[in-house]
């Protein structure tokens, strides 16, 4: 069985990777409102973010009062992620390990309250049974009532069209002009995938540099996650748009 491995890409890319966001603070401040909004209702304290990448979500939690564990297999976007929350004052609040989905039971210790993935990380699983075996871990770290959120981009719609380019970004800093955009090149698999090639354009006046970094995702669909979800034993299955992903909240049910 292929196992996508994402730990070059990510560790590439992690120093730009807030390149992705218009403006990165302010991201943090909408993804904390947002994600407070769905724990609510389920008495949440403590979460697990088992793709924390530059630790968007985690440190936007840790500044609201939740205990979190951020998880990432990317050693450069761990360290991002600490000088991130170094930064904003946070650091002592979150506890950091370095694992993928499926070594999550033996990196932390649960049962927390929420465990969620956002940044499109569940489609870099390419085959049917990793992606069951990682939703059955995040079961099994979940305490029974609590919460799976599920951050990740549909590919159903663009399976027909199957576009190549993507835009992305311009920066205009002080210094220099930046821009971001990807290239994706499609696969008829089985399964289908995309091999998306980041590309960052950096300089001023007549010269300007370019880096490209390519990273592969399953297109991986809404309906498709819904079955394994409530095959490996979460209820109450519900996904929502929210910008460019499609968010999904499913519950553990009630011993």
């Amino acid at each position: 069985m292929t196992t996508n491995d994402t730990t070059l890409f990510y560790n590439a890319v992690a120093d730009d990777y807030h390149l992705q966001y218009r403006d990165w603070d302010a991201e943090l401040e909408r993804e904390g409102l947002n994600l407070r909004r769905y724990f609510r209702a389920h008495e949440v304290k403590s979460v697990l973010d088992a793709s924390c990448g530059p630790g968007t979500q985690s440190i936007a939690l840790a500044r609201l009062g939740y205990q979190v564990t951020a998880a990432d297999p990317s050693a450069g976007l761990l360290e991002r992620a600490r000088q991130n929350a170094e930064h904003f004052g946070v650091l002592d609040r979150i506890t950091f390990v370095q694992s993928d989905f499926q070594g999550l039971l033996d990196a932390v210790e649960g049962p927390f309250d929420a465990v969620l993935t956002k940044g499109n990380a569940l489609p870099h699983l390419l085959h049917d049974e990793q992606i069951e075996e990682a939703l059955l871990v995040l079961h099994d770290l979940l305490r029974p009532g609590g919460l799976l959120l599920i951050g990740m981009r549909d590919f159903e719609p663009l399976l027909e069209d199957r576009p190549r380019f993507w835009p992305g970004r311009v920066h205009d800093e002080p210094e220099e002009q930046i821009i971001t955009f990807d290239l994706w090149d499609w696969d008829d698999g089985p399964p289908v995938t995309v091999t998306v090639n980041n590309f960052v354009v950096r300089g001023s006046g007549q010269a300007y540099q370019v880096s490209k970094h390519p990273v592969v995702f399953r297109a991986l669909t809404a309906e498709e996650v819904e079955v394994v979800i409530l095959e490996v034993g979460f209820k109450e299955f519900s996904a929502t748009p929210d910008r460019w992903e499609l968010l999904i909240s499913a519950v553990k049910p009630e011993e």
